[in-house]
C-alpha cells in the first residue's frame, strides 16, 4: 500500500464527514484519488465502477444497510481492497467482528484529528490499527464517560431555531445555503453556528456532525415557512 496514486474511497451519510476525511486522506498520500460515497449502494457502485481501490473507509451505520454486511462484501467481490471501519460505535464486540469481517482497521470517529490521523499512516505503511479499547478485558472496555454524553438538546439549551440550523448543519449545508432555507440574516447564522459549537463543547462544524452522531439526536426538519 505505499504505490503512489492511490485509489480511496470514503463511505459516510454525512457530507461535512466525507470531506473531512478525503482531505486528510489527501494529506496523507499527495496525488491519490478519492472518492465518496453516501450509502452502500453508491459505495459498491463506486468499487465496480473503478475496478481497483485501494482503500475503504467505512461508517458503520448507513442509511440502506448494516455497514459489517457491506465490509463482509467487499472482502468477498473486491479481494484486495482494504477496509478501515470508522465509526461512532465503540461497542467491544462489534470492533471485535469488524476485524474479524476482515477491517485492516477500526478508528473511533470520537478520537482526535492526531489520532485518526496516525491510525490511517499506520495503515497506508501496512499496519493494522485495533483501539485500544479493544484489546483491554470487557470489564475495563467501555470508553470514559464524555462531556454533554448522553445528554438532549434542551439539556444543552439548544433553542428550537438552533436545532433547525443544526440539522441543516447536518446535511452539510453552509451559511448561504442555510441562511436561503431558512431566510435568516448571515449575521444571525453565524450567531447560531456559534452557540451551537459552544453547547456540543467542539470547535468545528465537522466535530459538531460527529458529536450529534455520537449523541444519536434524531433532529426534527426544518420550518422553513417562517
Amino acid at each position: 500500500m505505499m504505490l503512489d496514486a492511490m485509489q480511496f474511497l470514503v463511505v459516510d451519510d454525512h457530507p461535512l464527514v466525507r470531506e473531512a476525511l478525503a482531505s486528510l486522506l489527501l494529506s496523507l498520500r499527495q496525488g491519490a484519488t478519492v472518492q465518496q460515497a453516501a450509502t452502500g449502494a453508491e459505495a459498491l457502485a463506486a468499487l465496480d465502477a473503478a475496478g481497483s481501490i485501494d482503500l475503504v473507509l467505512l461508517d458503520l451505520r448507513l442509511p440502506d444497510g448494516s455497514g459489517l454486511d457491506l465490509l463482509r462484501r467487499i472482502g468477498t467481490d473486491h479481494i484486495g481492497t482494504a477496509v478501515v471501519v470508522l465509526s461512532g460505535d465503540l461497542d467491544r464486540k462489534t470492533v471485535q467482528e469488524a476485524l474479524a469481517a476482515g477491517a485492516v482497521g477500526y478508528i473511533p470517529k470520537t478520537e482526535p484529528h492526531e489520532i485518526i490521523a496516525g491510525a490511517l499512516g499506520l495503515v497506508l505503511a501496512g499496519g493494522v490499527y485495533v483501539p485500544p479499547m479493544a484489546l483491554q478485558p470487557a470489564a475495563a472496555a467501555r470508553p470514559p464517560s464524555m462531556a454533554g454524553a448522553g445528554a438532549s438538546p434542551s439539556d444543552l439549551g439548544l433553542t428550537g431555531r438552533q436545532l433547525e440550523v443544526l440539522a441543516l448543519l447536518m446535511q452539510g449545508r453552509n451559511n448561504k445555503l442555510i441562511c436561503r432555507a431558512l431566510g435568516l440574516a448571515e449575521p444571525t447564522v453565524k450567531n447560531h453556528v456559534s452557540a451551537i459549537l459552544r453547547a456540543l463543547g467542539v470547535d468545528s462544524r465537522t466535530e459538531a456532525v460527529l458529536a450529534v452522531t455520537r449523541l444519536g439526536w434524531i433532529l426534527p426538519p426544518p420550518d422553513q415557512s417562517r
